[in-house]
């Protein structure tokens, strides 16, 4: 018996499909959030090793070498790129108020 094909029938490819893209550096998409488009992207994690980001969504870190997302404006640059827990992302219009840190805490 033959492994099982998981592509999908009828030629159908991934690049095709609307709001959904591959590039060189994984799976992206578009997302529509606070008005505008944002891209969005998953990354593994382990290339990230040593780096440190908190999440916007729930204010704590995302440990070195957590699978998370990177989202930013369909239209920003390198510098509105943020670093998103899943979960926090998918939540994101779910959420209240955000919690402010304190002056003197690290921005990472």
């Amino acid at each position: 018996m033959s492994p099982r094909n998981n592509r999908p029938r009828g030629g159908e490819n991934p690049d095709d499909r609307p709001g959904i893209g591959l590039d060189r550096f994984g799976l992206e998409r578009t997302e529509e959030y606070q008005g505008e488009e944002w891209r969005v992207r998953h990354v593994a994690g382990a290339s990230a090793v040593g780096k440190r980001y908190r999440c916007p969504g729930c204010d704590q870190e995302i440990p070195a070498g957590t699978p998370h997302l990177v989202a930013w404006p369909e239209y920003g640059g390198v510098d509105d790129r943020r670093h998103w827990h899943k979960a926090c992302w998918n939540a994101k219009d779910r959420r209240t108020t955000k919690v402010q840190r304190s002056r003197n805490a690290p921005r990472y």
